[in-house]
């Protein structure tokens, strides 16, 4: 790090910023615009939030001679998705309070709040930390929120398993003062700020981590920098395989990045996960590209080096050596819906929400100024609010952009049951097992980055996709859907059977063949078609799953088999051969 002068932009601004506080405050009390400083908008990511505008009345405020429409997305920390009934009533008053009156669950267990003013970040953040939550490090260049099997209480060892997402998240987490100066109005301690484990410039990129318990991959494992498989020996967890270097962002027309999978590297017992996680932390910190950020995930690290470099480096910084991987076997990823009994003998309740989208719609199915659409006349916001307010146990988020009312007991059941009756929060499963199963990232009309429509788009798509498969005489056959606006890859679309990242508007790039449960990367078929394109490609390839698949093969499986698309085999290949595959 002592030579700087090839160092990315972004490198210079953190080398600079004072341990994250750049002129964050200045910006924040200036009231002539509401915006902050283009530098700073890189440091407050690690305070959880992005600057935004509203893309859609972006060309109306220009040609009024007008600032864009400055908005922020707000982004919590919450190690495996995990709150009280009370931290979820505080957390949908905040909504209202401060935002935009609904919540975004994320693809990460936590909740986003989305149009926040730059004058409601500073009291925001101050009520969520008194409800003991907190946004360090949601985003930024730092570990993020650290996903784990979604329900804690189903057994011991998914408990075990929510334990080690608390230890490794605030193992991880950064140590600067700057959280509680700018925005909880904290004294300063007088001590000098220092990072113990991410030093001045914290990491090159975003870092990511996840826990799978077999044989659910409920938080696509792989898709992680590090991805911990639980290891379970007499219904104890023994330790966790340890799986690095995945990672879903690419870039459009550059095959030097692209998506990967985590390789497993062996497996590390209970006394030395948290040195293990560490060690693989600051190995990407000190070899990290810090001059090109497309580079600079940990995935390319790997894919540079070598793996017998990490694990010559694992040895020789906390004398590590990985014991051979154990067993292990995922069925599926994905979130049963319904009620489901726990080894305790309380129930769990899983939710469908649809794209993650927590609101009220109107009659006609639009919310907040119809940005957001669902079933005409559908509370959901309000029922969730009603369940959380006589619910004794806690509300968890998965992977998946649903929400699970857990540890139920059954003297409790009829009351919860009563209160999803009326407000018809179980209706979604009646929804085919394609709907439930897709997912997207929000797109427009906040994301800077979105090329296309996503959120907004995706359920009509899948309703054509279903009547294609229930004329195929297969509409309950589960097949993965996901769709980005960009192919940063946030819905994770590169582990989805069928897969759609936004190109252009109305177009997308076509993505076919990755496993059911999320253990192949998918591979392009199309480039830059819209909707008819899309429906002409699909129709005549289900028509033909439905005829000729093998018993119990996936359609991602079968599109493989079948030679109609390449089998990727790894991140470095996932440009080879791009579009059709010669038939077999």
């Amino acid at each position: 790090m002592s030579d700087t002068k090839n160092l990315s932009p972004v490198e210079h601004i953190k080398l600079a910023s004072n341990y994250l506080r750049g002129t964050i405050a200045e910006g924040l009390a200036d009231e002539l615009s509401a915006s902050i400083a283009e530098d700073d908008t890189q440091l407050t990511k690690f305070y959880g939030f992005y600057q935004q505008d509203d893309r859609d009345v972006r060309a109306e405020r220009k040609a009024a001679k007008l600032e864009p429409h400055y908005q922020f997305m707000l982004r919590l920390r919450l190690p495996a998705g995990v709150v009280t009934g009370e931290q979820y009533l505080a957390i949908d008053e905040l909504a209202h309070k401060y935002a935009n009156g609904t919540l975004r669950l994320t693809t990460r267990q936590t909740f986003q709040y989305h149009h926040v003013s730059k004058w409601q970040l500073r009291p925001l953040l101050q009520d969520a930390y008194k409800i003991g939550v907190d946004a360090r490090g949601a985003c930024g260049d730092v570990n993020r929120n650290v996903m784990a099997a979604a329900n804690p209480e189903r057994s011991a060892v998914h408990a075990a398993v929510h334990d080690w997402s608390d230890k490794i998240s605030e193992h991880l987490a950064w140590k600067s003062r700057a959280y509680e100066e700018i925005f909880l109005e904290q004294k300063s301690s007088g001590e000098p700020d220092h990072e113990p484990l991410y030093g001045k410039s914290y990491l090159p990129r975003k870092f990511k981590i996840a826990i799978a318990v077999p044989p659910e991959n409920d938080v696509d494992v792989f898709a992680n920098d590090i991805g911990l498989i639980a290891i379970v020996d007499n219904g104890e967890l023994v330790g966790f395989n340890v799986a690095i270097g995945g990672g879903m962002g690419t870039t459009h027309g550059e095959p030097a990045t692209y998506p990967r999978l985590g390789t497993v590297i062996g497996f590390a017992d209970l006394d030395n996960v948290l040195a293990t996680v560490e060690t693989l932390v600051t190995i990407q910190r000190d070899y990290g590209d810090r001059e090109n950020r497309k580079h600079a995930r940990f995935k390319y690290t790997i894919d540079d080096n070598g793996l017998d470099f990490i694990h010559a480096q694992l040895a020789e910084r906390a004398d590590i050596e990985l014991e051979p991987a154990r067993d292990y076997h995922f069925d599926r990823n994905g979130d049963p819906l319904g009620w489901h009994q726990s080894d305790d003998g309380h129930w769990q309740l899983t939710l469908f929400i649809e794209n993650g989208r927590i609101a009220d719609f109107d009659d006609n199915g639009l919310a907040h100024y119809g940005q957001y659409r669902g079933r005409p006349g559908y509370k959901l916001m309000t029922g969730l609010r009603e369940l959380a307010k006589i619910h004794k146990g806690t509300i968890r988020l998965t992977g998946n952009h649903n929400v699970i009312i857990a540890g139920v007991a059954e003297a409790d059941k009829p009351a919860i049951e009563e209160l999803v009756e009326h407000y018809a929060l179980d209706d979604g499963r009646a929804y085919s097992p394609v709907r439930h199963a897709a997912m997207s990232c929000v797109a427009f009309p906040t994301c800077g980055l979105a090329m296309a429509e996503s959120e907004r788009y995706l359920p009509d798509l899948v309703a054509k996709i279903e009547g294609v498969m229930v004329d195929a005489g297969i509409g309950d056959e589960p097949v993965v859907i996901r769709m980005t606006g960009c192919p940063n890859g946030c819905a994770r679309p590169f582990l989805a059977e069928i897969g759609f990242v936004g190109k252009a508007p109305g177009k997308y790039n076509m993505y076919l063949g990755a496993a059911f449960d999320g253990s192949r990367l998918n591979k392009l078929y199309r480039e830059n078609i819209g909707e008819d394109e899309i429906l002409a490609e699909l129709t005549p390839m289900i028509e033909r799953f439905s005829a000729e698949r093998e018993d119990g093969e996936h359609f991602g499986d079968f599109v493989v088999r079948t030679g109609i698309i390449a089998e990727t085999t790894e991140g470095r290949y996932f440009h080879d051969k791009t579009g059709p595959a010669e038939a077999a």
